[in-house]
Order: C-alpha cells, then structure tokens, then sequence
C-alpha cells in the first residue's frame, strides 16, 4: 500500500504550499503586467455581480407584497428586476471573456516556461544531468504538464487570479449576512466555507503526492501502452502474438498502482468531510434556525438565505482553479529542481584562449573516473597517449569504458582524477566550446536530424551552413555524395520518409552522412577525428567498406577509432587494449598478435565467429 510521506507535519506542509503558490505567482509577471489586470478585473467583475444579483433579486422579492397591494410600487420592483437581469447578463457575458484571458496568460506563461526548462537542458557544458535518472524525471514531470497544457505552470497562474472572483463572493455573501442579520452568522458561516475549502485543498495537495510516488509504477504502463500503438513492436507485436500478453500485462502495471490509489484516495479526500459535514450541517442549521426566529423583512430574509446558499456553493471543488493551481506548481517547481540540477553541472576551469592544433600528442595521465551513483569507478589510473597525425585504435569488450574515454575527451564529464593534456597543455585550461570546435566525432548513436541532407552535413560547422562546396566535398570524402544527389530534391531533400518530399537513406548511407558532418567540422578548424564505434549495429562486411572509407579520409589526421571488434581496427597506426579500467597492451596489429596476448586471443575468438571466410580474410590482411 502506497501512503502519502508528510515529512515535518501540517506546519511544514503548509509552508511548502505557500512556497509554491509563491513561485507561481512570481511567473505573472511573464504573462505582462496590462493582460494581468485586465484578467484581475475581470474576475473582480465576476465576484460582485453575483452579490449584485442576490441584492436585487432579494429586493424584487420585497417589492412585490407592496406591489400587489398598490401597482404603483411596481416601478420599484421592475428597476431591482433590471438591475438582476444586468448582473446575471454581466456573468453570461463575463465568464468566456474570463476563459479568453486566462488562456492567454496561460499560453504566454507556458512558453516561457517552456524556453526555461530548455535553456535548463542546453545550458549545461556536460551531459551529467541529462544522464541522471532524478534530473530525468523531473523533466518529464515538467514537460508533461507544459505538453498538456491543462494543469501546467501557465494554467497554474491563471487559475490563481480567477480564486479573485471566488474570494470576492464569498466575502460578498459574508458581509450580506453580517450586516443584513449576524456577524456571528457570518463567522459560521465562513468557517463552513473554508472548512471545506480546506479539505479540497489538502486532500488534493496529498493526492497528488500519492500521484507523484507512483511515478515509477506509471511509467511502465506508459512504456506498455506507447509499445501497443507505435510503430516500432508492431511488427513483432503481431508476428510473435504477443498483443494478448501485452493488453494483460499493461492492465496488470495499471491496477498495480490504481486500485491502491483509490483506496488511498478514500482515505485522504472521503472520510475527512464526514467531519467537515458534520460541522457544516450543525452550522448552517444554526445560522437558519437563528433567522427564522428574527423579525426581518420579506426582502432580508430572502437576502440572507440566497448569500448563505450562494456561499454554501463556494465550498466546492473549483474546475477552473483547483488541480490548474495544484499541479501547476509541482510543474514549476519541477523545473525549477531540473534547472538547480544542470546548473550543477560545470566543468570546471576553462579559460578564453585559442586553442591550437595538437602537434605533439593528446595524453590521458593518471585518469580516474566514475559515474555518479555507480559501485565501482570506470577508471582508476589511466595512460593512454594519442600521437598527432595518427590513428590510435582503443578496443576492448563491451563495458570497459570506451565510451566514457570519448565523453571524457569532448569534456561531457570531467575526470575525478587525473589529467587530459594537448601537448602537454591541460585542456580545462581551454575555453570547453573552443576545445570541442577542434574535436570531429561520429557517435555510435549519432543524430539523424530530419532536415535537409545538406543541413545534416552542414550542422557539423552550423556557422558555416552556406559553404555548399564544403558540404558537397565532405559528403564525397565520406563516399555519400551519389547517393545524396540521386535523391528526389538532391541535398535540399528531408532525411526523414514521413515529411513531403522526404526521403529515407539505409543504414550505412546515414552513417557515412554522420561520417561527412563530422568531416565538414575538420575543413573548418577540426584537428581531431573520433569515431565512437559507430558501425556497431552493421555487418562485419558493411563495417569492414565504412571503414575503409575512413581510412582514406583519415590518413594523416589525428583520429581516435573506437571499437569492440578487432578486425576492423587492424590498419590503426596504433592500437591500444583496455581492461579493468587500465591499458592493458598497445602496439600496431602485428605486434599485438605476435605478442599473443589478449589482444590476439579476442582478435582470432571473433574472427571465427564471423565465418571463415571473414577470418581468412582478416588474417590475410593481418599478414600483409
């Protein structure tokens, strides 16, 4: 059973709800101060016409003994009627001119917002945040109310200015029956009010939280549901039947975290108001009781029974402010957190120098790291040197930190320990936007934007997108360019198969196209190519042409090869074997194998894995 933590009793609970109420106020000020008063005056409108009406209606009812008795004391009775018909005809008119308003503010707020939590996203040199389980799901707290656009920071703002109609009629209500019949009257009678008020207010503020802690459960029936509509499974889904395991699987994930949820719900929003009823009940009845015993008028008495009615009604759940308020300020404060997050995350130093081309070597000394939450460290003393002008292969099975070398590299984290040097210069000693204009890297799972070819080469160098010629010239080094011009609108055509006019390109032509964006950086200040194994989902014949084509582009560069397959690295100047966190053996292909290490127990294990023909050709070439 899920139950609803309240860390520091009602006190600390109520201080966290002012707080935020707090911070979403402080975003009206995005919606513009003009809009903002208009709104308020508006919902100002809202909350005294309602009073207006219960007056005038209240003093037709009086006019109409005298009226009947002598019609001359109809006139009164029509212009009390009039000015009802105006106040009820104000609301008619006000309400959708209340909804218009707070739309727009909502809107206005949200996209704010909405660049807030982007800067948040893009703001940060590293990727740290973007890769920490908490600073993800509280961005996916906050995307999902902004996407929404129903209960999101915006939304939020609105619904506090629109409480100004309520608040007004209720204290309008109060002051009729206070001065009308009773000011104790009107005491118990807001004591009823905000009783329940109170406890719409908090079980909603602890429904929500019950909401947020099953956030983990809900996130498998969203992962089940999104699997049965899209496109991805359904192939599978349909080939290997599983749509019946699926559908028993999402009900079982959903029931999992709901039917606790309801019984939790009844307890936090149910039997609390059997109190608050009680309360109400005995109050009310005291408060009519009282006036049937006083000598009021026709006229007062119908005055106080429709502002004690009318105030009754304010105890209400409020749909235009309620879960908008509630919801839009855990959205807020959601982003908030996430800002804090990748605020934290700063390389540290970073000066405004240039940076020159490495003539010597880039050196990992002494390099120590670990990710954050991790049991054990990727490295714990690294040495590792990549010589200017060479190709430096780094190898090894899946998880000893080939990767995390090249996140290192580009400073998308910072080493615990250790340093990164170009020719002996600390490279955090660089500008990081500066150090990473000289690197040109092909990740493994290398964005394939859908654009236009021409700006999927060119987004490698984005201020230099109008340099047709070196786009063209990348994508011909990179051996894509027939491909790219046999296409319908040739390089202005969208990579993606779904927009007009688009098109789609296979597996390998995508990688060559993220092999040309990687080489238009290189024509424009890129000193270092890195290739972070980004072939590992194709063939070992399909690999072994995509680097060949690296190879030739390559050839003089200072590059960085990242593999797990050892055939495919055999023409690297340099080849360097990881394990444990360490090097544990470098040298060039034939060394490694006469030296009959790790190096080449792996290289023949995979080799005869792929086939004899593949092997055989790699030892061919392993021998010359």
């Amino acid at each position: 059973m899920t139950t609803v933590p309240v860390r520091g009793g009602r006190c600390a609970e109520l201080r966290g709800i002012v707080v935020a109420r707090r911070r979403l106020a402080g975003l009206l000020s995005r919606a513009g101060w003009p809009l903002v008063l208009a709104t308020a005056v508006c919902d100002l409108a809202l909350g005294v016409l309602p009073v207006v009406f219960v007056v005038a209606t209240s003093a037709v009812v009086g006019h109409v003994p005298e009226a009947a008795a002598n019609g001359a004391a109809w006139t009164g009775a029509l212009s009390a009627l009039v000015v009802a018909s105006l106040a009820f005809a104000g609301q008619q008119v006000l309400v959708p001119v209340q909804a218009g308003l707070g739309e727009v503010i909502a809107r206005r707020i949200d996209g704010e917002v909405l660049d807030q939590l982007m800067a948040a996203a893009l703001r940060a040199p590293g990727i740290g945040g973007l890769e920490d389980q908490r600073q993800l799901d509280l961005l996916s707290r906050a995307r999902r109310e902004l996407e929404r656009g129903f209960q999101s920071p915006g939304k939020g703002c609105a619904g506090m200015l629109h409480l100004i109609a309520r608040v007004t009629q209720l204290a309008g209500f109060a002051a009729l029956v206070g001065i009308v019949f009773s000011w104790l009257a009107a005491v118990a009678l807001l004591a009823t009010v905000l009783a329940f008020r109170y406890g719409h207010r908090r079980g909603l503020h602890r429904f929500s939280n019950l909401f947020r802690a099953n956030a983990a459960v809900r996130r498998e029936g969203d992962y089940l549901r999104d699997l049965a509509m899209g496109a991805t499974a359904a192939k599978e889904i349909r080939i290997f039947g599983t749509h019946g395991w699926l559908t028993d699987r999402y009900r079982t994930s959903y029931l999992s975290w709901l039917l606790p949820s309801w019984w939790e719900r009844r307890r936090i929003m149910v039997r609390p108001f059997y109190g608050y009823t009680a309360f109400g009940v005995l109050a009310v009845a005291a408060v009519l009781g009282a006036l049937g015993a006083a000598s009021l008028s026709t006229a007062e008495i119908a005055l106080v029974v429709q502002a004690v009615m009318g105030a009754l009604r304010l105890a209400e759940h409020y749909p235009e402010a309620d879960l908008q308020t509630e919801y839009g300020a855990d959205a807020y404060d959601a982003v908030l957190a996430f800002e804090r997050g990748m605020t934290g995350d700063e390389p540290a130093g970073g000066g405004t120098g240039p940076v020159p081309h490495p003539r010597s070597e880039i050196a990992f000394r002494g390099l120590a790291f670990g990710y954050p939450g991790a049991a054990r460290p990727v490295f714990t003393d690294l040495d590792l040197t990549l010589r200017a002008g060479r190709c430096t292969a780094v190898i090894g099975v899946n998880g000893v930190g080939k990767t995390t070398l090249v996140k290192l590299l580009t400073r998308l984290y910072e080493p615990d320990r250790g340093v990164i040097t170009a020719d002996g210069v600390d490279i955090r000693r660089f500008a990081v936007d500066d150090w990473r204009a000289r690197l040109a890297v092909v990740f493994q799972d290398f964005v394939r934007h859908e654009r236009s070819a021409r700006d999927n080469i060119g987004l490698g160098a984005v201020e230099h997108l109008d340099d047709e010629d070196g786009i063209r010239a990348a994508a011909g080094d990179a051996g894509v360019l027939p491909a790219l011009d046999a296409l319908p609108s040739g390089l202005d055509t969208p990579l993606a198969g779904h927009v007009t006019g688009g098109a789609d390109l296979s597996g390998g032509q995508w990688q060559r196209v993220a092999l040309a964006r990687a080489l238009f950086r290189l024509r424009h200040e890129g000193a270092l190519l890195v290739l972070d194994e980004p072939t590992a989902s194709l063939d070992v014949r399909a690999e072994a042409r995509f680097f060949e084509e690296f190879q030739r582009v390559a050839a003089g560069r200072t590059s960085l090869l990242i593999s797990h397959r050892f055939s495919t690295v055999r023409h690297a100047d340099h080849i360097v074997v990881i394990a444990g966190g360490e090097v544990v053996e470098e040298g060039t292909h034939d060394e490694l194998l006469s030296l009959g290490g790790r190096y080449a127990e792996l290289f023949h294990l995979q080799a005869g894995q792929f086939g004899d023909d593949v092997a055989a050709h790699g030892e061919r070439e392993a021998v010359g």
